[in-house]
């Protein structure tokens, strides 16, 4: 594994190409770009459409063995020059393109259209490329709605400076990885066999009684194309100046979909270079591997009502097969300066499903006093049931014991507060690799042994489950400052459901709207 290059030959994913033109085949021109209604690529001389074939089918992922992987995810070699030269086969004269910006350029003689469509090893080309699919109208109509959704505390500046025009179309870097893992957990699981209450007033509580079994589950796991960016920039979801998860937090993609690299796809958009290399992703990718195959089988777990412990976990990556990808978002930036600060707000939308997730500049002004008013009007509450409960007709009953339980609502205002600001900044939104990626279980063995009863206990779950548990989880929420505040306050949580909460809402709402 130490050089990747020396121990692969290449594999070319674009070798029926010519670097330099891919040329109508009605008409011959090779002024092309895509029509994102069809996908198709679109002559704009004769309006003829046509589409080039899919992708090369990978290879079965059971069959995988150590590291292999296609051209474009070749390692980008540190003297590659960024400048290739190409010679215009119409007219012979030769055009240079910069593939750090582009893999595309028009002969300054004839004005064919060069593109750079076979593989160099260099990293600089992809192997695939999964077209545009949305239009920029689509796209604008579902930046503006989730803008128009949030703006009662969107920062004033931004409001008067928002437009839907700034929007481009941009293929970003991916790696698509195959992966024929296989996985051992060994552990313990509880399953509740009776629940009573016991004791007298304020010291009455539940007792559970649990039978306890050695738990184990062997098999293997196939995933099929895991995707992970390959941008060093898109990988850093906890920036604190860029909004990055938001651009994650879209997937995931139609994989299945792409076509062999075609720089004619890229007409009409912008691109960004891939900049690491498979060393850089492996055990990222490999540690979230893990928590798909983890996850994978928890459905076999559901008779295990209080909980499974895993005490034993060998996860081995068997192979996988890597290539390069460019997949389409539409994205929206807008730059937020506070002083020497700055933050980097985007609205981006997933090219091919219309997922949309965005960040939007708070006006903390009017959301510090609002969520002021809501804590004011909530310990006035708090107090005057807790004056209502002490009355003497409600003397021995429950209401009246637990009306300490009132106080709660003082945390009301920050509860407000920080739903709020998920809401506007969605810091905590990402892509749920370990249930979205496409998986397939094979082999499985599993044991399920009784071992013991447990009578008298105190709590309905065990305390540490952890079937749920990310390893490869990239995004921390304590690196952004407000939500640790949230944490230490903990009201975290439950801010975090409200949040889904108003989710749900939109999308219902938009759900309603299209049906009717």
């Amino acid at each position: 594994m130490e050089d990747w290059n020396a121990a692969n030959p290449v594999d070319p994913t674009a070798s029926g190409l010519k670097d330099g033109q891919v040329k109508c085949p009605k008409c011959g021109s090779t002024d092309i770009a895509t029509n994102t209604k069809t996908g198709k690529l679109r002559c704009n001389f004769c309006r003829h459409e046509f589409e080039l074939e899919l992708a090369a089918a990978d290879a079965d992922i059971s069959t995988l063995r150590g590291t292999v992987f296609k051209s474009g995810a070749e390692d980008i070699a540190d003297n590659a020059e960024d400048l290739i030269t190409l010679k215009c086969e119409s007219c012979g004269a030769e055009v240079v393109i910069d593939t750090n910006t582009s893999t595309q350029a028009r002969c300054h003689w004839c004005r064919n259209t060069l593109s750079l469509n076979n593989q160099i090893p260099n990293g600089a080309v992809p192997d695939v490329i999964l077209p545009f699919k949305v239009s920029k109208a689509d796209a604008q109509a579902k930046i503006s709605k989730f803008v128009q959704d949030r703006k009662f505390f969107a920062h004033p500046q931004f409001t008067r400076e928002f437009s839907c025009d700034n929007i481009c179309g941009v293929y970003i870097p991916y790696m698509l990885v195959d992966i024929n893992g296989h996985m051992r957990l060994a552990g313990k699981g509880e399953i509740q066999t009776a629940c009573r209450e016991v004791g007298e007033g304020k010291d009455k509580h539940y007792e559970y009684d649990a039978d306890v079994y050695q738990v184990g589950r062997e098999f293997d796991i196939y995933i099929d194309d895991f995707s992970i960016e390959s941008s060093s920039d898109k990988l850093d979801y906890s920036s604190k100046v860029k909004t990055t998860n938001i651009i994650n937090a879209i997937m995931p993609f139609d994989t299945e979909n792409c076509v062999r690299f075609n720089a004619n796809y890229l007409t009409g958009y912008t691109s960004e270079k891939r900049d690491t290399n498979i060393k850089l992703l492996k055990q990222a990718v490999d540690a979230q591997s893990s928590d798909v195959a983890r996850l994978a089988i928890t459905d076999t777990l559901d008779q295990y009502d209080r909980g499974v412990h895993w005490e034993e976990e060998d996860y081995q990556v068997v192979g996988d097969a890597w290539k390069a990808a460019y997949l389409p978002v539409w994205l929206y930036s807008y730059m937020q300066t506070k002083g020497d600060k700055h933050l980097l707000h985007y609205v981006a939308v997933n090219a091919r499903s219309q997922e949309t997730m965005g960040s939007v500049p708070i006006n903390f002004t009017k959301l510090f006093f609002c969520s002021l008013l809501v804590e004011l009007f909530s310990g006035l509450l708090a107090f005057a049931a807790n004056l209502y409960a002490s009355l003497d007709k409600f003397n021995d009953t429950a209401f009246q014991n637990n009306r300490s339980l009132f106080w709660l609502l003082l945390v009301s205002g920050f509860v407000f507060y920080y739903t709020i600001y998920l809401r506007y900044r969605n810091s905590n939104q990402i892509h749920h690799y370990e249930v979205e990626s496409k998986h397939e279980i094979a082999n499985l063995f599993m044991q399920d042994d009784f071992i013991t009863s447990k009578t008298g206990l105190s709590n309905a779950k065990i305390w540490n489950d952890n079937t749920a548990d990310l390893k490869g989880q990239r995004l921390d929420l304590l690196q952004d400052e407000k939500l640790k505040k949230a944490n230490d306050r903990g009201v975290l949580d439950e801010a975090i459901q409200n949040q889904q909460r108003l989710e749900e809402r939109d999308k219902d709402q938009e759900q309603n709207k299209t049906q009717s």
